[in-house]
């Protein structure tokens, strides 16, 4: 593994869970992190965490459904450190219901965002790395991009598509590794925006063993810590007692 100090890291969603706790672990290794999420007073909270750590850290208050603003995040990174090592595309939600609830708004929502915040993270950050003839982009998919479960059909079918996406950036490219973490049931507000009833029932059974976003960090840390040769290329983390 090698030391990541001085990387320029830029993530999105990185207002609590898994994006927060990457934050901090990149920080803490050394890296120059540029975090977005669409809560700027917990980014700005959670920088000055950082920074007091010892960290490099800025913000940049980012909605990843909008295009223009998902290109202005990467490019403000590059204006402020010169170049860009890494991107993270991590910002998800997750509404799970019944098909037959018909909770179309938040279909519209999860392809949005799970899908389209990561196409425009792609377009965003693609071009700099080929002029540098290098990069690594991180792609946050889940266990649900594997197989599917009753009331989170169009949430896996994001997940899915993030794999896909992946796999096929990863095929198209010989000098910019393509990184799919797919985490378990982790410790995070992703569940909070289940609306309907019965997929809030149903979660909470599902949840009951869950690992915390730093694991998921960690295993984020592996990925970019390894020679520019070796593309970890998919990473599925889960607890040890999940079924699932």
């Amino acid at each position: 593994m090698l030391d990541i100090q001085g990387k320029v890291i830029a993530i999105t969603g990185a207002s609590s869970g898994i994006g927060e706790a990457t934050a901090r672990v990149l920080a803490k290794a050394g890296a120059h992190i540029v975090i977005g999420a669409r809560r700027a007073d917990r980014l700005d909270r959670l920088a000055e965490e950082i920074a007091l750590d010892g960290g490099s850290v800025l913000t940049k208050k980012l909605d990843v459904t909008d295009r223009e603003d998902v290109s202005s995040f990467v490019n403000f990174a590059v204006s402020e450190f010169g170049r860009l090592d890494v991107i993270i595309n991590n910002a998800g939600v997750m509404p799970l219901s019944p098909m037959d609830a018909l909770l179309v708004d938040e279909w519209d929502r999860m392809v949005d965002v799970n899908i389209k915040g990561v196409l425009y993270g792609i377009a965003a950050a693609l071009p700099i790395m080929k002029q540098q003839e290098s990069g690594q982009i991180i792609n946050v998919s889940s266990i649900g991009g594997h197989t599917v479960s009753p009331t989170a059909a169009v949430y896996c079918a994001t997940k899915f598509a993030v794999r896909a996406i992946s796999d096929g950036l990863r095929q198209e490219n010989d000098k910019i590794r393509v990184t799919v973490i797919s985490p378990g049931t982790t410790t995070s507000e992703l569940a909070d925006t289940i609306s309907d009833p019965i997929a809030r029932d149903a979660m909470k059974g599902f949840r009951a063993v869950t690992i915390s976003p730093e694991a998921i960090a960690n295993s984020i840390l592996y990925a970019i810590s390894q020679p520019a040769e070796v593309d970890v290329s998919e990473i599925i983390i889960r607890p040890t007692a999940s079924p699932h």
